[in-house]
């Protein structure tokens, strides 16, 4: 069989739309992660859900064996997704790992950034006063 790249393999394809799973594929290419060095156990979910997360292997634990992270995502009822969300999580994981900068990262960084911008532009328009935003004389 084919998989998504050309290579001959055992694509994975999860019920998610098709971008989720090509996203996934690619991030996971990317970085080295393979599904031969991926452990996936599948065990019984607790918390909400009743008789249906009794009876059911729901629950998704990964093992990913050359950085030995471990992974358990229980966040759905469905055992598919949560196989989708943990492989998700196992490339965040190894992307902050690795020192790269991931999305929430990105995210974090630009409100920095804002947050940076709006106070340098307080300070040309309010000056270098010694009061705070309270009225309070601040010390410096």
């Amino acid at each position: 069989m084919r998989g998504l790249f050309g290579e001959k393999s055992l694509m994975l394809l999860f019920p998610v739309s098709e971008e989720k799973n090509k996203w996934l594929q690619e991030r996971m290419k990317a970085l080295g992660i393979y599904e031969k060095d991926i452990e996936e156990k599948f065990i019984r979910s607790s918390g909400s859900g009743g008789q249906k997360v009794n009876k059911t292997s729901t629950c998704v634990y990964l093992k990913h064996l050359p950085t030995r992270i471990e992974i358990k995502c229980m966040e759905e009822r469905n055992q598919s997704l949560n196989r989708f969300l943990a492989r998700r999580e196992l490339v965040r994981r190894v992307e902050k790992m690795s020192g790269q900068l991931t999305p929430e990262d990105m995210k974090i960084e630009k409100i920095k950034r804002q947050k940076l911008k709006s106070k340098k532009r307080a300070r040309l328009k309010y000056g270098e006063s010694g009061v705070d935003s309270r009225g309070r004389n601040r010390e410096n």
